[in-house]
């Protein structure tokens, strides 16, 4: 039996799974070989099944009619191309710059010339390197007290490997952390000064790795009662300074409600009191002269009438002028009429002089 075997176009780029980092070039080959009877014009297609959602294969680059379209899907807009200038040489090969977590998907090479006709899918997965490592202490690094070592990524595409090292002093490990040294915590029972020194952690996934640096130092318990102790007496100390500096604030503002009181009392548009020794002595001195003018037999009633008469107002805080008796005539007023004083001389019983 004689048996024909027809060539046809075919892609000779197998089937596989492309893995990249955030940011850089994927490179997505699609290589095809044509047979005589592929006669007719060659047209090329790249689609893509995101990932992330439901959505139909749709069409982010396409060559036909010996012209290339790659305004199709605004997600990958100005990141898609061709590798080769000339795609009817057998390259159909397609690159995707500066790759996005949303490239994740599966990508199909169409090619495509009459009467041939074959395709071909690529997954494409991009990862997140391990960036921005921090290694740090969680406790308390002292003697004889328990504490982690930790190494965290801030971002990094999982599964993520981890590697402890030693760099400095004897670089040997203890021996209870060796099952440990490929996690991101290691656990630290028993803490002794032999295990001071600086540590290394390095993350790595698929696509990259990082390195963080850690300096344990291991050292004596503090004395917790004496930083106590003083913590209490600095609160005391500062209660104390607190009360001295309000109850001097209070004095003080006392003072000088007492000084503003004191000032209110002195009023300048109240004239001074007369003096009340003055006026006292000048209204004496006026019953005086007013005595020398009168005859004995009047002397004990004028002088009953006459202290009696005395004003009390000239003791008071308002002092008024003494009001005399209507038929005296002061001895003042006596002088400035003409009047001489007389003394009089006293008499005895029989009515002799003395």
């Amino acid at each position: 039996v004689l048996m024909y075997f027809t060539r046809s176009l075919s892609i000779t780029t197998p089937e596989q799974m492309i893995e990249k980092a955030r940011g850089e070039t994927a490179y997505l080959p699609c290589k095809f070989t044509l047979s005589p009877e592929d006669q007719g014009p060659l047209d090329i297609e790249w689609l893509i099944s995101p990932a992330d959602n439901q959505v139909v294969d749709q069409v982010i680059i396409l060559y036909s009619g010996d012209k290339m379209y790659d305004d199709y899907y605004p997600d990958l807009k100005g990141r898609v191309h061709f590798t080769s200038n000339d795609l009817k040489s057998g390259d159909a090969s397609i690159n995707v710059t500066n790759l996005q977590l949303s490239d994740i998907g599966t990508y199909q090479c169409k090619v495509k010339k009459a009467p041939g006709v074959a395709n071909k899918k690529f997954q494409l997965v991009v990862l997140v390197k391990p960036s921005g490592t921090r290694c740090y202490v969680d406790g308390s690094e002292e003697i004889g007290n328990d504490f982690k070592l930790k190494c965290e990524p801030k971002e990094g595409s999982l599964p993520l490997q981890y590697e402890w090292q030693k760099l400095s002093d004897s670089q040997k490990l203890p021996t209870s952390w060796l099952s440990e040294m490929t996690s991101s915590v290691i656990s630290v029972k028993n803490a002794s000064s032999e295990y001071s020194g600086t540590y290394s952690c390095t993350v790595k996934n698929r696509v990259g790795s990082d390195q963080c640096l850690l300096r344990l130092n291991v050292v004596p318990p503090s004395n917790k009662a004496g930083l106590i102790a003083g913590a209490i007496i600095g609160i005391l100390l500062a209660l104390v300074l607190i009360g001295l500096i309000i109850f001097c604030c209070h004095k003080k503002r006392r003072e000088e409600k007492y000084e503003k009181e004191v000032h209110h009392d002195i009023r300048e548009d109240v004239p001074p009191p007369k003096s009340r020794t003055s006026t006292a002595r000048s209204y004496i001195g006026s019953n005086h002269s007013s005595l020398g003018s009168m005859s004995p037999s009047n002397m004990e009633g004028y002088s009953k009438t006459q202290y009696n008469q005395v004003p009390s107002e000239d003791f008071e805080r308002t002092p008024q002028s003494p009001t005399l008796p209507p038929a005296k005539v002061a001895a003042p007023n006596l002088s400035r009429m003409g009047a001489v004083p007389v003394m009089i001389p006293a008499q005895s019983k029989d009515g002799s002089i003395v």
